[in-house]
Formats: structure tokens, sequence, C-alpha cells
């Protein structure tokens, strides 16, 4: 079987300091509150440097200058152990600084809602035009073009028509809104949904720019960020995916979005695998932004406890899916596994539905998959809150069910942990870490031989939306491509085949 293949990834991190204290909803709700809180205060105090989140050994992994493993290996608290020597750049991505991201804010800003204090854009402008990566988004042009004076900001912002862009500390920009009545066009949704166009531009320029494939080559895009673009008629009609891909030059591709909260990068991977498989699209990219919202979830355990208020990465990724080529790592279609609404919701029957349901499929065993890719939530950022390891519980969960199926002894299980799995390190973006940070070392791991396949897994609580009480978990496994390509039938087969189809057709007449 001709299975598709992930010809590439790459993955952006945006440090945001200034967006976490204004935009993200812990700080926004405290402030609704109480806008003297101690909480507030405190922030600013616990607000890291772009050095010290470039240097930070979780950041690194992410953009891939460090492994999963070598993190392992880095004492904690990893934020007392910063990697030197490490730039911001990095073998599957970048990490930007937020002077650079608000450039770029306004570059993917169709309908000159975004407005920057005409200093700040002059500067931001002279680090984009010289930039590698983002010099080559569409419409450099718009940090030429109506810049604001710093009054005309700081009164649209007075006045609840728009929302603030700061950068240390001083008001640099604002949002504007879209339309006077409509709620789903108002300033904090387009400021959300442009953080979310701009980040995910970014991830699919680092793509075009780190692996061959060309901006004219790619024919869809599947975008499946946690955010909703449309008007009061239509809250979540889209399109992200189209909007992004025009910013970078995919001229040839169309585009739809895919929701289903932290679980959309899993659902969005195995449709684009399906694309591939079938021959509707040969080159398929999808990709994601960052949430602004998600910005400081956290941060109120991390002052307390005196660390840095680590939630200030707004994530991106961006990963290639095509026809099989012979080379790259394949997509087991045939084992794609799902949580169905009647799979029950205990920790069991999750794991029996996304872990050993796929894997019975195709005849394989827990301990066949040598790497699990599963909520890969930064334990540091997590357990402060009261959340635990999450990417630790999970492999726990699947090495029990190991056991419970007789595949490997009792007396194995933290063994088993401690192979196939790996130290969480990516921001708490929601749909972020679901797997998919993973699969830009999976497939150099696969090429080089280190491991033979994993399993991306991806999980999503739907009820937050309050639709349902139902949550979400999808999973597909990677691995080592077979080397052959099925080109379908050979001139001499397809002869061979007419010959007996009329042998058999003049026999039925004979016998007639």
């Amino acid at each position: 079987m001709n299975f598709p293949v992930i010809k590439g990834a790459a993955y952006g991190l945006i440090q945001a300091a200034d967006m976490l204290v204004h935009h993200g909803t812990t700080q926004t709700m405290e402030r609704t509150k109480d806008a003297k809180s101690e909480h507030l205060k405190k922030l600013p105090e616990h607000l890291r440097s772009f050095e010290q989140a470039v240097g930070y050994p979780p950041n690194q992994v992410y953009i891939g200058n460090m492994t999963p493993d070598e993190l392992i290996n880095v004492p904690r608290p990893w934020y007392e152990q910063p990697v030197l020597g490490l730039s911001r750049d990095g073998k599957y991505g970048e990490i930007m600084p937020e002077d650079e991201f608000i450039g770029l804010m306004k570059m993917v800003d169709a309908f000159e809602l975004v407005i920057l204090e005409e200093q700040f854009q002059l500067g931001v402008k002279e680090k984009i035009v010289a930039h590698p990566v983002l010099g080559a988004i569409k419409d450099v042009v718009k940090l030429d073009k109506n810049p604001g004076k710093a009054e005309e900001i700081q009164n649209l912002v007075d006045n609840h028509v728009a929302q603030p862009m700061y950068f240390e500390g001083k008001l640099v920009g604002c949002v504007k809104r879209a339309h006077e009545f409509d709620e789903a066009l108002s300033n904090h949704v387009m400021y959300e949904n442009l953080v979310s166009k701009a980040s995910a531009a970014f991830a699919l320029q680092l793509l075009l720019n780190k692996t061959k494939l060309k901006a004219e080559e790619v024919e869809y895009i599947i975008e499946c960020s946690e955010e909703a673009c449309g008007d009061m008629n239509q809250r979540g009609g889209g399109n992200f995916a189209k909007s992004i891909g025009e910013m970078c030059g995919c001229v040839n591709a169309t585009g739809s979005d895919t929701r289903s909260f932290c679980a959309a990068p899993a659902h969005a991977l195995v449709e684009a695998a399906a694309l591939a498989q079938s021959g509707i699209y040969k080159n398929i990219v999808v990709l994601a932004g960052g949430a602004s919202t998600k910005l400081g979830m956290n941060s109120k355990n991390h002052v307390e406890k005196g660390m840095p208020a680590f939630e200030d990465m707004l994530g991106a990724f961006a990963i290639h899916i095509g026809e099989n080529d012979g080379f790259s790592p394949m997509i087991r279609t045939d084992g794609v596994g799902r949580h169905k609404i009647g799979s029950g919701s205990s920790p069991q029957a999750v794991m029996t539905a996304i872990v050993a349901d796929p894997l019975d499929k195709i005849g394989y065993k827990i301990l066949d998959v040598d790497r699990y890719a599963a909520e890969l939530q930064n334990p540091e950022i997590t357990e402060p809150a009261g959340a635990g390891d999450v990417p630790l519980a999970n492999y726990k969960m699947i090495s029990a069910l190991g056991v419970k199926r007789g595949e490997l002894a009792k007396t194995d299980l933290q063994k088993a942990v401690d192979n196939f799995g790996m130290p969480g390190f990516a921001p708490t973006q929601g749909h972020i870490p679901s797997g998919v940070p993973f699969v830009g070392h999976a497939l150099e791991m696969i090429l080089s031989g280190k491991i033979s396949r994993t399993m991306i897994i991806g999980k999503g609580s739907l009820f937050l939306g309050r639709m349902t009480n139902l949550f979400d978990g999808v999973s597909f496994i990677i691995e080592k491509n077979s080397g052959t390509v099925d080109t379908g039938f050979n001139k001499q087969e397809i002869r061979v085949m007419i010959a007996e189809a009329m042998r058999d057709f003049a026999k039925t007449l004979g016998e007639k």
C-alpha cells in the first residue's frame, strides 16, 4: 500500500511577555476584578527577557537545537540551567522577539486594523527586512505605510475601540475593531485572530525556508488552531488557512480550518494523510498559530512560588504531508486511533481506544512503538499549578495498559515508560503540545535509524464548548518508509489482465 509521508516540519516560538500581561485571560480577568491586585503588582518582576527565553532548555528542544533525550539529562529546575551558546535559530525553527512579531501582525493585517507608532514601526521594519524568513513574507511594504502618533493610539485604546500593543512596557501600537457592533469583529477578537494568523504565517515561512518545499507547490492548507474567524452571522466561518497561505505566496493552494480543541492537529494530520494517499492533493501543509489568551494561564501559581512566568511563549508549527516518495517516514493510515462517542471516559477506555485498538489493527504490540508523543506540556509549567507531569501520566497509563494486556511484566512498567516516553517541552498553548512538537524530532530519528516508529496522540476537551460532556482523542503511527513506491500496474500486467478478461468473456459466450 502507498502510505502518505511526512516530508518536513517547522516550529516557531514568539516570546511575548507584554502580551502575557495585557492579553492573557488570567491577567485580563484579574484586572477586571481588581486592577490593583497583588498578582498584577508582582507579575512584572517575574517576566523573562528575550535572552532568558532563548536560553530556556525546553524552548531549545522545541526548535530543534536539543533533543528530548538531551533534556532528560538537564537537572531541574530547567530555568536555572540556561543553555549557553545556542541561538534563537534552530534546526526546525526559530524563537522570535515580541517587537518583530508586532511588526509581523501589521504585515498580515488585510484591513488596516493595526496601527503602529511611527518610530517603533520604522525600527521594526529594519529588523524584518534584514531577516531571512520574515523578509520573505508578503506585504513588508505595509511597514512603510500609515504609522500612527502616540496620542492617536492612546486615544483609541482609552475609548475602548482598539486593543493596546505593548513592547517593553511602552504602548507602541493598537488593533482596532473591524465593526462597530459585531462582537465577532470586536477589537479583542481581531487582536486574537491576527496573533494566530501572524504566528502561523511565521511557521509556514519557516517550513518553506528550512525544507525543499516551494510555496507554489503547496496545494492544500489545513489550519488547526483554537481561534475562530468570522462575523456575527457565521462566527467560526473561516478561513484562516487561505489567509495564511496568501501571506506566504502559496498561489496554487486552497484550504480550510479544522477545530477540535487540543486534538485538532491530530485530526488535521489524519485528514492531510487521507488527501495525499487518495491523490487529491500532492502537497498538503498542516499548520497552526498560537493563542494570546493562553499566555500566563498559570502565572498566579508561578508568581506565588517565586518562579518566572513561563507561559510567555506563543507556539506555532507547520508540517508538510505528501505522496509516498519511497524515503520519507510514512503515516500508517491503516492504524488510525480514535476515541469514539461510545468508547467511555475512563483512562483505561481512552488509552484502549487511541493506543491499543489502532495497534491491534496492524498487528503491533505496545512495545513495538519506540516513542509515544502525547500531551507534551512542559511539567515545569504544569506541576506548580497542581496539574502534575502530564506526559508522564500518559506514559504510565500506556505502560499499565501493556501490563494488563500481558505484553510486559508489571516489574517492567517503569522501564517501559523510560524507554518509550520523553519529557514534555512544549508551551501550554492547548493545541500546540498535543503530540505534534515531536514530529520534527521523529523524522530525524527515523531517518537516522535511531527509532523505527512513533505514535502521535492528540487529546481534546470538547466539554469546554458546553455542547457535550465528551472529550476527544485521535492517534496515528509514523514509521520508517518501506522504500518502495507502488506505481500501479505496468504495461505487461495490464496486457495480461486484458487477455485473461477476454478469454473469460469468450468462454462465457461459448457456454451460452
